[in-house]
């Protein structure tokens, strides 16, 4: 059984920092990009960052550009971001995603196979 599941999310005060993770079981993901993706209450999914299956090619929505990182530990099945200087708007459930087969990532969440169940990061003004 295929799993991703997210971790690290918490209440934290504006201006600081997290680390979410994506641990995948079930199957190597080394040679799939992954994602995250966001949603705040009443309102759609939003990509967040993404990164290609080796590492090398990472991309990132335009509000959270500099103060985010993605990155991945194949050898661990792990995705991670690393999120600094977050602001209220941050506040939502982030989730993980997985794109079975595919090189790299893409903005759209129809391209992506599976789903982390989500991790809820609220940030305080």
């Amino acid at each position: 059984q295929v799993q991703l599941v997210e971790s690290g999310g918490k209440l934290v005060q504006a201006g600081g920092s997290l680390r979410l993770s994506c641990a995948a079981s079930g199957r190597s993901f080394g040679g799939s990009a992954m994602a995250w993706f966001r949603q705040a209450p009443g309102k759609g999914r939003e990509f967040v960052a993404g990164i290609s299956w080796a590492g090398f090619t990472t991309n990132y929505t335009d509000s959270v550009k500099g103060r985010f990182t993605i990155s991945r530990d194949n050898a661990k099945n792990t995705v991670y971001l690393q999120m600094n200087s977050l602001k209220p708007e941050d506040t939502a459930v982030y989730y993980c995603a997985a794109a079975w087969g595919k090189g790299y990532s893409s903005a759209s969440p129809r391209e992506y196979d599976y789903w982390g169940q989500g991790t809820q990061v609220t940030v305080s003004s």
